[in-house]
C-alpha cells in the first residue's frame, strides 16, 4: 500500500487519497485511487513490458516519455481502446541518467503547477501525482484540448503559429529563433482579446523565471479554440523547476530571452526587475499594471513554502527549491 497524508493533487493536508476538490477538477467528481494498476516503465517485468507495448504513447519530449490514458467506468486509469481519444497524460520519471534526481521530476512538475495555480492564480491544466504498483511516482495531467464529449479542440503551439520547423528553423527551432517579446506579437496577431491574453502570458513568463523553468520553449505555449471561433492562450502546462535536474541550467529557454534584439546575458549581466518592467512595456502593458504584477510576484506568499514542504520532493530538493525560488523572488523586488 502506498500511503499519503496529503491530497496527491492539491497537497491539502489530512487526505489519504484525492480530495473532493481534486476529484472534481481531475475526474469530474469520480472516486479514483492514487495508485495505478501497473508498474512503472523503469520496471522490466514481463507484465509491465506487455502493458507498455500497448499503452497509447503520444510523444517523447526530450527524455521524458508520455502515455495517453482514459478513466474507465470503475474509476481506473487505463489505456484507451482502439480509436478512443485519451483524456489524460501520464508522465513517468525520465529514464535518462544524465538528469539529476530524475525520479523526482514528476513531483517537481506537480509542485510547480500547484504553485502556479494556488499561489499565483495562473490557470493551469488540472494535475496530480499518482503512483505505479512498484511505488514510483508519475505526473498526471488532464488534457484541456479534449471536450466533455471527446471532441478535439483546435490547438496550435507558438512554433507552429510562427511557421517554424526543423527544416527552416534548425534543430533548435523551439529555442533559437524568437524572443518572448516576439511571442507576444503572435498573441496580438491571432487573438481578438489580445490585452487579456498578453497579461496571462506575461504572468507565465515571470512565473517561469521565479521557479527557474528554463525549458519554456515555443512548443510550451499554445493558443486554443474551444469551438466559439475565438483563440485564447491555453492553460499553462509543462511548468517545472529545471534547475533541480540540470547541471548547467539557463535563465530563459529562448536564446534571445525577453527581447527581440536578445539580451547578451553573462556572469556580469543577469536578469533584474527592470528587465521585466521593460518587457511588460514593450508588449503593451501599462506602467501601473506592470508594477502591480511584479509587486505581486515579489511579495512573500506563505502558502508557497507550505506547498513546497508538503510536496513529494525529497527533503534536500525541497530545500533547494525553496532557496532558489526565494532568491529569484528577491530579485523581482529590487527597484
Amino acid at each position: 500500500m502506498i500511503e499519503v497524508n496529503v491530497c496527491p493533487s492539491t497537497l491539502q493536508e489530512d487526505f489519504t487519497t484525492y480530495s473532493p476538490v481534486a476529484r472534481k477538477l481531475l475526474f469530474d467528481g469520480k472516486e479514483v485511487f492514487h495508485v495505478l494498476d501497473f508498474d512503472s516503465p523503469n520496471n522490466d517485468s514481463a507484465d509491465n513490458e506487455a502493458y507498455l507495448k500497448n499503452v497509447g504513447r503520444i510523444s517523447l519530449s526530450g527524455v521524458q516519455p508520455k502515455a495517453s490514458l482514459v478513466l474507465d467506468s470503475e474509476g481506473h486509469l487505463v489505456k484507451p481502446a482502439e480509436g478512443e481519444r485519451g483524456t489524460y497524460i501520464l508522465k513517468p520519471a525520465p529514464s535518462s541518467y544524465a538528469l539529476l534526481d530524475r525520479k523526482y521530476c514528476p513531483a517537481n512538475e506537480h509542485l510547480t503547477m500547484q504553485l502556479a495555480s494556488q499561489v499565483y492564480h495562473i490557470e493551469t491544466a488540472a494535475n496530480g501525482i499518482c503512483f505505479f504498483q512498484d511505488g514510483e511516482a508519475a505526473y498526471l495531467c488532464r488534457r484541456f484540448d479534449v471536450g466533455p464529449d471527446g471532441q478535439k479542440y483546435s490547438q496550435e503551439d507558438f512554433a507552429s503559429l510562427a511557421g517554424l520547423t526543423n527544416a527552416n528553423g534548425g534543430s533548435d527551432y523551439k529555442y533559437s529563433n524568437l524572443s518572448y517579446e516576439e511571442c507576444a506579437d503572435i498573441i496580438r496577431k491571432y487573438v481578438k482579446a489580445a490585452p487579456v491574453e498578453i497579461l496571462k502570458f506575461f504572468r507565465i513568463v515571470v512565473f517561469n523565471y521565479l521557479t527557474l523553468n528554463d525549458d519554456a520553449h515555443l512548443k510550451n505555449f499554445s493558443l486554443i479554440n474551444r469551438g466559439d471561433g475565438e483563440y485564447h492562450l491555453t492553460p499553462a502546462y509543462d511548468l517545472i523547476n529545471t534547475s533541480l535536474h540540470l547541471s548547467m541550467p539557463r535563465i530563459f529557454a529562448l536564446d534571445k530571452g525577453l527581447f527581440k534584439e536578445g539580451m547578451q546575458l553573462s556572469d556580469t549581466r543577469s536578469v533584474a526587475r527592470k528587465d521585466f518592467e521593460e518587457f511588460g512595456h514593450r508588449i503593451g502593458m501599462t506602467v501601473r499594471l506592470v508594477k502591480r504584477e511584479l509587486d505581486f510576484f515579489a511579495k512573500e506568499h506563505p502558502l508557497a513554502k507550505e506547498l513546497i514542504n508538503r510536496s513529494f520532493l525529497s527533503d534536500p530538493l525541497k530545500r533547494s527549491y525553496w532557496l532558489s525560488y526565494n532568491y529569484r523572488r528577491a530579485t523581482l523586488g529590487f527597484k
